[in-house]
């Protein structure tokens, strides 16, 4: 019997986790990167998904998106993970499962929580040691946020074109929000909510998801 999709309704922005299993690399040099980033760009547009941020680590990657329709992301994985896997088993002669299981998933409610989800992916490798400032990490949506650095994949959300008037000052808030510290208690809440596919929200909207669930 299939599987059930992933419930990831059109509309709503959605974290998305894919780790490598067992926790191994998924990414062991530039190049791998780069063709799993230009692949999440082909499939978001071929899918109907925008991809408003992004921080691809060692061993895993985290999305925040929105797909236009209830499919949308679960075809948009399906068509990434199979053409990287193939690529990367042909790559290092290897066989077998790339990632763990099925990629994590959970509905993130626009205001107030989106802005505060969005600084949790791209502060990532500030949290793991890999940086001491999120610019200095080349595989995140940070340096479009906060410089203009094009990227194909990218989709900047409202709340984010909300910053400014402009580029200069959308750039100037989001490096000025960037540097507002997390709290160790939404650190938590966050990471617990895309762990568990729990929907980061308030009570009442975790109710309206509820409700399109059922």
């Amino acid at each position: 019997m299939p599987r059930r999709a992933r419930f990831c309704p059109a509309g709503l922005p959605v974290h998305l986790i894919q780790r490598g299993n067992n926790r191994h690399a998924i990414f062991t040099c530039d190049d791998d990167l780069s063709a799993y980033a230009h692949w999440l760009a082909e499939g978001a547009e071929r899918f109907g998904v925008s991809v408003h941020g992004w921080v691809f680590m060692t061993n895993h990657v985290h999305l925040l998106a929105t797909p236009s329709h209830d499919e949308s992301l679960s075809r948009l994985m399906q068509f990434l993970g199979r053409l990287y896997v193939r690529r990367f088993n042909y790559t290092y002669t290897r066989s077998g499962t790339l990632f763990e299981g099925r990629f994590k998933t959970c509905i993130v409610q626009e205001d107030p929580y989106f802005l505060t989800c969005l600084r949790y992916i791209e502060l990532n490798p500030v949290r793991a040691g890999m940086v001491r400032d999120p610019g200095d990490y080349r595989w995140s949506s940070f340096r479009s946020h906060a410089f203009g650095v094009r990227a194909s994949l990218w989709s900047p959300h409202d709340f984010y074109l909300d910053l400014g008037s402009n580029e200069k000052q959308r750039q100037q808030a989001w490096r000025e929000l960037i540097k507002e510290t997390l709290d160790i208690e939404v650190i938590a809440k966050v990471r617990h909510c895309a762990n568990t596919g729990l929907v980061l929200g308030t009570e009442t909207f975790r109710e309206q998801v509820h409700r399109l669930r059922n």
